[in-house]
């Protein structure tokens, strides 16, 4: 039977917090936590040739994976980012290696939005790899994200656009501590991830389908609202 994944969330928040793993900031609960060897893992996805074939990266916006946003853009890898809850007509932020002078400063939460340049979709390009924070995954690749579910809204987005297709593979940095056994029940828009990436090891779970778009029958009137790329792109003017 598979485990409620707010216990599961809740499991791996207080097993973090405990064992002195997590990392700033504080308390783990409630975020995508960081922890200890997010360097290290970064480096790990580093040396994949997934992240060395890509040009165009995805990236979450959360501390454990602010080394693979610095990697990406020492690399030359331009970084999209997207703008908390999706809530403006130009929802990504675009992190440009060649334009931007202050590779760290950009990459936080808070200067990104002040160094990246905020884009429309229409004016994202094609993602080679996409980057996403967990709080817990399972062994074949299931992810229980903090259960907001931007996460996944942000990949059927995306892939609405042609910007992700079901080649594009979708990684995630966590701590061996994060990597569970337990079975967790998913839907049609859950996206799955290709690479497992720890500070020690790397996994690649075989690989299922990915969700085709957007399942608009999950989203809610006020979610719909709330989010002006939805609202354009239900009614056919992306192009306006």
């Amino acid at each position: 039977m598979a485990e409620d994944k707010q216990a599961i969330r809740e499991r791996i928040w207080d097993d973090l917090e405990e064992s002195g793993v997590a990392r700033f900031p504080f308390p783990p609960h409630g975020r995508i936590p960081n922890f200890a060897g997010a360097e290290e893992a970064a480096d790990r996805l580093a040396d994949q040739p997934e992240w060395e074939a890509a040009t165009a990266i995805k990236a979450n916006p959360d501390a454990p994976q602010l080394p693979v946003r610095r990697r990406a853009l020492r690399a030359g890898k331009t970084v999209y980012m997207a703008v908390p809850r999706l809530r403006d007509e130009r929802c990504f932020l675009k992190l440009d290696p060649d334009v931007l002078e202050d590779y760290d400063a950009a990459t936080t939460v808070s200067g990104s939005s002040e160094h990246g340049q905020q884009v429309g979709p229409e004016a994202v390009e094609e993602i080679d790899l996409v980057v996403s924070g967990s709080v817990a995954v399972t062994s074949s690749g299931d992810r229980i994200g903090k259960g907001e579910g931007y996460s996944d809204l942000e990949y059927a987005v995306l892939r609405e656009l042609d910007l992700v297709d079901e080649s594009t593979t979708v990684a995630t940095t966590i701590h061996d501590r994060q990597l569970i056994a337990d079975a967790v029940a998913t839907g049609d828009h859950d996206v799955t991830m290709d690479l497992l990436i720890t500070p020690e090891t790397v996994r690649r779970p075989e690989r299922g389908s990915q969700p085709g778009g957007i399942d608009w029958e999950l989203l809610s009137d006020e979610r719909l609202e709330e989010i002006p790329v939805l609202q354009r792109l239900r009614d056919g003017r992306l192009e306006e």
